[in-house]
């Protein structure tokens, strides 16, 4: 049986830390646990019995946050981050209004990370 368990509180402050340690400060407002407005969708995992942790985020740049791609993040027990690749899952933000074929991509583009992160936590199944 797997340690993994889903975790669906705030956003783990440890993504964040690690990333802009190992990237430089401001690299990573996407993991940001302080902002006001959560990036939207995401899912975290959590390991208790090792303290490692898994997260899905929508990932953008402070010049266009409009554009964007899911991120998957993995914090292994002993430290640093990883980013793991789970191949193109770029898309582009919906703004109020905007056509609902905005929100299928987005999340057909959520649904690809979820599966790559839960294929390195699971294996195939």
């Amino acid at each position: 049986m797997s340690d993994w368990r889903r975790y669906d509180s705030h956003l783990i402050p440890a993504f964040h830390e690690r990333f802009e340690q190992r990237w430089g400060e401001g690299t990573a407002p996407f993991l940001d646990p302080e902002a006001h407005e959560e990036p939207l969708p995401r899912a975290q995992w959590i390991n208790p019995a090792t303290g490692a942790a898994l997260a899905v985020v929508p990932v953008w740049t402070a010049e266009d946050e409009q554009q964007r791609s899911f991120g998957v993040f993995y914090l292994p027990p002993a430290g640093d981050v990883w980013v793991l690749r789970p191949g193109y899952t770029g898309y582009l933000e919906p703004a109020d209004g905007d056509a609902e074929q905005l929100v299928t991509l987005r999340n057909d583009a959520f649904r690809k990370a979820v599966a790559h992160a839960k294929e390195f936590l699971f294996g195939s199944q």
